[in-house]
């Protein structure tokens, strides 16, 4: 004979088990995990620009970069995860977040090997964002290049 529960036993249950979130508490971390990440690039941005002389294009370009880095890096040691936990959608929105997307799953693959492991599944996440941008790309740029030819270059 099966030990079988009642209904009332098992919402009970659930009830207990359930992890209870408040969304205005998740609002507040999301918005201060995506503040504090802004707030670091807008300081390396300003130091390229101040204290370095970079034009405000190249800082711009080397703050993404900086901050590509610095999450695959906390990736790499386990950090980014702790913090998206943390900041929900405040470290996920970023492109410290896209970083970390793309790097994740080679890091958890990476005792498959170079081929089977890193290289197949560094894109699981980002190999159709990756994809998909660069073909839209391609046809928006066929599409600009056959305007300007039959408009005879009046664009």
């Amino acid at each position: 004979m099966k030990n079988e529960i009642s209904n009332e036993q098992y919402n009970e249950y659930v009830e207990k088990v359930t992890p209870t979130y408040s969304c205005t508490k998740n609002c507040i971390k999301a918005f201060l995990v995506g503040g504090i990440i802004c707030i670091i690039g807008e300081g390396i941005s300003k130091y390229l620009i101040n204290v370095m002389h970079f034009t405000k294009d190249d800082a711009g370009s080397y703050v993404a970069l900086i901050l590509i880095l610095s999450s695959v890096l906390l990736t790499g040691f386990n950090l980014y995860g702790r913090i998206a936990r943390f900041g929900g959608a405040g470290a996920l929105v970023p492109i410290t977040g896209f970083a970390n997307a793309v790097a994740a799953p080679a890091i958890e693959y990476q005792k498959e090997g170079q081929i089977f492991g890193i290289g197949i599944k560094i894109f699981t996440i980002a190999g159709p964002v990756i994809l998909y941008g660069i073909f839209i790309s391609w046809i928006l740029g066929l599409g600009y290049w056959l305007l300007k030819i039959f408009s005879g270059g009046m664009i």
